[in-house]
Parts: structure tokens; C-alpha cells; sequence
């Protein structure tokens, strides 16, 4: 590699003031031949240790390889589209919907000032009120030029216009986006800033004990029509929509595994990816699971005279064993939870918990018996184990071992346990 020099040379500049006299002050400049086209540059400076700073950063930048054409770098925005278009295939509609809402309005900018409605219906319509004020945000500052304290200073004006939420979802989308554009455009980025103000502590979500839960899946194995509905989120830790979206195709009994590779949509449609890339998984099946499914796919409502959905609406009840007629169709969440969710905690006598809260449970419990949190956030679908407990474990047993200790924890928890039926 060619021996690269910065050096730092100055002169005497002169000003002419309005009373007559003449001002004299020192100039400094780096002079230096731009590393990729060898072209000789010069950069103006009005303190001898901003000029020392500029070398210095220039020569770690060339020392590393990691020299950018200023001039030619990509501006923050620039690389909120590039990231926008590369999580535009590998995430559901809602939820690119919801990172571009984000990253428009707090990170690229204007940030409306007024009130978290008028912010929304301008970002919806993009018609400002009428003598509205803007903030200017990170959107024009070119990646090159992008500093920590320039960051801190951004989250400091989100946090007091939109709130801590918004602005630490801001920011861990602009760590996102910086690191993109670190590999893409071979731009170096910036360190985020530390101690920048944290969300209010959320209450935790309330949760059923393993002794509750081998209440529900004691009742689960004794109701044919219902029981899979409400014990599957605990035995698998699925998300609703995942759940709601199962196809019986996923379900490979062969294996023992169930496939999450597509979710319903609030309408009842299917979208063929999950919430996000890390969704896309394998769940080992335990072996009560594997029995109620084996059990649920004879009685299972058709789509024609073929099993499509696991999870479908009800269709008419005929003799048993044969399976309803005029189902097979989509299930919509809030009458899952009207119809199947709900009735059996009320049946049990349990505390009400939401069907993520199963999901929850189903984590928790899989740490509680000692599972490695790398592997547990593999099988719950988590982009990466801090999701899943803040720190990262290392992830040595297979997942079957995890569905061993989830089955022994929920067996144990039943012993003694009986149910005949809502």
C-alpha cells in the first residue's frame, strides 16, 4: 500500500473591519492526495487542533481501510431507504409499515411539533397544519459526517417531542440502519451514545404457574372439540397469528417438528412470512403436544375433503369419528379468544391471562428449567437471546431436550391433577 501523508500547513489571513483596521488571524489547512482518486485536496481550518483532529481521524480511516469519498458518502437517509428495502421481503406488511412510520418520523425527519394526533395524521396524508413548525432530524447529515453527539443530541429532541418509547424504538432502528449501511457502503458507524434516557419500567406480564398449566392441559386432553385451541400456545410458544396461521403441511410428525413459516393476518388471510426473519423456525414437538395433534387431525374441519388448516373455524359436527363438514376456513383471533379462549379459564376457575401471556409462559418456563437462553430464543422465534433475557448463553442441547424439560415441567406440575371437562 502507498505510504499515506497528511500535513498540516498555515498562513496569515487578513479581514478589513468596518472602522478602517485590519484583522489578522491564523489559518490552518490538511493537505493531502484523496486516497482513491489521488487527486490533492485541501481542507480549511480556524484552530490548529480541528485540523489535527481531521489528520488524525483521515489517517485511522485510510490505516483501516475504511476511507469514504466525503463528497460521494450516503446521506442517514439514503441508508433509511436502503434498509427499508432490505427489510421489505423479509418482514409481514404491518410491521414494514410500522418501521417506516419510525424511521420517516424520527429519525429522517422534519419532525412535526405538536401533538402525537396531528404527528400521525401528517405522516398519514402528509398535509401539515396550518402554520406548523418542523424539527430538522438526521436525514440530510451525510454518514461520514454522523457523530455520537450528534445522535444524542437527535434522541434528546424525540425523547421531548414524542416520549422515551418512540425515541429508544428510534434508536435501536438507526443502529439497525447504521449497520447496514456499514457493510453495504463500507462506512464506518458511529458508536451510539450511553446513558440516553430509558422507557419506564412496564409491569410484567402476568403469567399462569406450571401448576396451572397442568390444569389446562389436563382439561385440553379430556375436550376433543376445544382443547388444542387453548393448550397449543403453551406446549409450543407460538404467537397467535403463527398459531392461528399453523397449516397442517408444517406439521411433520415423521421429525416431530412444527414449521412457523407464515402467519394469519387480522382478516383471516395468510401472509406467507412471520413477524420478522428470526420467526421463521423449527419447534421440536413435546410428546403430549404430538399426541393431542395426532388425536385433533382425525376430528379436524376439512377445507373440501382435504386437512389444510390446523387451527380453522368450526364447520358441522358429525358421528364420530368422522370430522365437521363446512369448515376448514379461517378462525379470526377475537373469536378464537371469544369462543375458544376465553370459556376455559372461566371453566377452571383460573386468573384471565392473554394468549400471548401463554407464550410467556412457555419462555419462562423453559429457562426456569434450565434450558440455555440461546436456544430457548431459537425456538421462540427471537431475533437474538438479549430479546429474550438481556444476556446470551450459549446454546449446547438440541430441542428436543427442551421439549423433554417443558413436558417433565407441565407432567410433574399434574400429578394429582384431574379434569373431566368444561
Amino acid at each position: 500500500m502507498t505510504e499515506f501523508n497528511v500535513s498540516i500547513t498555515s498562513a496569515t489571513r487578513r479581514r478589513k473591519l468596518k472602522d478602517g483596521t485590519t484583522a489578522e488571524y491564523p489559518q490552518y489547512y490538511c493537505e493531502y492526495r484523496e486516497p482513491l482518486t489521488k487527486k490533492r485536496r485541501r481542507r480549511a481550518f480556524n484552530r490548529k487542533k480541528d485540523a489535527e483532529a481531521f489528520r488524525n481521524a483521515l489517517l485511522v480511516k485510510v490505516a483501516e481501510n475504511n476511507y469514504v469519498d466525503e463528497r460521494k458518502a450516503p446521506t442517514v437517509s439514503k441508508a433509511i431507504d436502503h434498509w427499508l428495502a432490505d427489510k421489505e421481503s423479509k418482514v409481514k406488511a404491518s410491521t414494514l409499515k410500522g418501521y417506516k412510520v419510525v424511521a420517516n418520523g424520527a429519525i429522517r425527519g422534519p419532525l412535526l411539533i405538536g401533538t402525537a394526533q396531528e404527528r400521525a395524521d401528517y405522516t398519514e396524508s402528509g398535509i401539515a397544519p396550518k402554520n406548523a413548525r418542523f424539527i430538522r432530524l438526521l436525514g440530510d447529515i451525510k454518514l461520514t459526517a454522523l457523530t455520537t453527539a450528534m445522535i444524542r443530541v437527535w434522541h434528546k429532541t424525540v425523547v421531548e417531542q414524542c416520549g422515551n418509547y418512540t425515541a429508544n424504538r428510534a434508536k435501536s432502528h438507526l443502529k439497525s440502519i447504521l449497520a447496514l449501511a456499514e457493510e453495504d457502503f463500507s462506512v464506518r458507524a458511529p458508536s451510539m451514545p450511553t446513558g440516553l434516557a430509558r422507557s419506564r419500567h412496564k409491569p410484567k406480564k402476568a403469567i399462569l404457574t406450571p401448576e396451572d398449566i397442568a390444569r389446562l392441559v389436563a382439561a385440553a386432553k379430556n375436550d376433543a372439540e376445544h382443547g388444542i385451541y387453548y393448550a397449543f400456545p403453551f406446549l409450543a410458544g407460538t404467537r397467535p397469528s403463527e398459531q392461528l396461521g399453523l397449516l397442517w403441511s408444517e406439521v411433520d410428525f415423521d421429525k416431530s417438528v412444527i414449521r412457523i413459516c407464515r402467519i394469519q393476518e387480522r382478516d383471516g388471510s395468510l401472509a406467507e412470512m412471520t413477524k420478522t426473519e428470526a420467526g421463521t423456525r423449527e419447534i421440536p414437538m413435546t410428546a403430549t403436544l404430538r399426541e393431542m395433534l395426532l388425536e385433533w387431525r382425525i376430528r379436524c374441519p376439512r377445507k373440501g375433503k382435504e386437512l389444510h388448516r390446523v387451527f380453522p373455524g368450526p364447520g358441522r359436527l358429525q358421528e364420530w369419528p368422522k370430522p365437521r363438514l363446512g369448515g376448514g376456513g379461517p378462525l379470526l383471533y377475537q373469536n378464537y379468544r371469544k369462543r375458544y379462549w376465553a370459556p376455559v379459564f372461566k371453566a377452571l376457575r383460573l386468573s384471565y391471562v392473554t394468549p400471548h401471556s401463554a407464550r410467556h409462559s412457555f419462555i419462562s418456563t423453559l429457562q426456569a428449567q434450565g434450558i440455555e437462553v440461546g436456544l430457548v430464543a431459537q425456538i421462540a422465534g427471537h431475533a437474538n437471546p438479549t430479546v429474550t433475557l438481556g444476556h446470551y448463553t450459549q446454546a449446547v442441547r438440541g430441542g428436543a431436550a427442551a421439549m423433554a424439560a417443558l413436558d417433565h415441567a407441565y407432567s410433574h406440575s399434574a400429578a394429582g391433577s384431574t379434569y373431566a371437562g368444561p
